[in-house]
């Protein structure tokens, strides 16, 4: 399917401009149901606007967004995580421009506002899934190879949707005891949630630069392109379901 792409910018109150990355089907329908797509710590990569262009050639209106302002886009990992600590330092920053993007989704005329999911990498699971905990108005959000750590633990009622979480079975910097830990989280609030763990996968496997971004930073990263594909149909399985 044909897709069209083009930035979408919208401000902050404090006058930062975020230049998202829309896409859409070409033959686009109205009533579409929209994803967020959150990408990881390195800014608006390549990675995750082909995601949202992915996303499109199945039928989805999504959007690519950008978090730091101004698309910022880095490779090196000092400055990815002074970008990402910024953001992370006060809850607000980060609730008031994921907001701004679901708003910029769903104001556009082809889409249901109410048929919206969301999907991140890394920093980006982190994202989608404090949205969802903090009662997001999404049907479903998938975490792939994401920071589970809540910015404040789920509460039972407020997530909306279902939850999917892409693990790597080797992922040095989310571990399978973070991941005990959200399951016991999410039991707790009663959540619809699954879990895929990847043998052999390490953090980033979803990303094709992973690998040379790993051993760029003397970071344990790796793609794999196996574990992206099974991950990336388990998504698309999901959202065929809820949306």
């Amino acid at each position: 399917m044909s897709v069209i792409t083009r930035t979408l910018s919208y401000t902050t109150a404090d006058g930062l401009t975020l230049q998202s990355h829309l896409c859409l089907p070409e033959q686009a329908a109205d009533e579409l149901s929209g994803v967020l797509v959150a990408p990881e710590w390195w800014g608006l990569s390549e990675h995750a606007k082909r995601a949202a262009e992915r996303l499109a050639e199945a039928g989805y209106a999504a959007l690519a967004m950008d978090l730091y302002g101004d698309a910022c886009l880095t490779d090196d990992a000092a400055q990815a995580n002074e970008w990402m600590t910024a953001v992370l330092a006060d809850p607000a920053i980060l609730v008031e421009r994921t907001d701004l993007a679901f708003h910029a989704l769903t104001a556009q005329s082809q889409i249901n506002p109410h048929s919206i999911g969301a999907i991140g990498f890394c920093f980006g699971g982190k994202v989608v899934l404090d949205m969802a905990r903090r009662g997001a108005d999404l049907k479903a959000v998938t975490s792939f190879h994401g920071n589970l750590t809540p910015a404040i633990p789920a509460q039972e009622g407020f997530i909306k949707g279902s939850l999917l979480i892409e693990h790597a079975e080797k992922d040095t910097m989310v571990t399978l005891d973070d991941l005990a830990a959200f399951e016991q989280e999410m039991n707790a609030a009663k959540v619809r949630y699954s879990v895929d763990i990847f043998p052999g996968a390490k953090h980033g496997f979803t990303n094709p630069q992973a690998t040379r971004n790993g051993e760029k930073n003397g970071v344990d990263l790796a793609y794999n392109e196996e574990a992206a594909a099974s991950a990336w149909q388990n998504m698309l399985n999901l959202l065929g379901r809820t949306l």
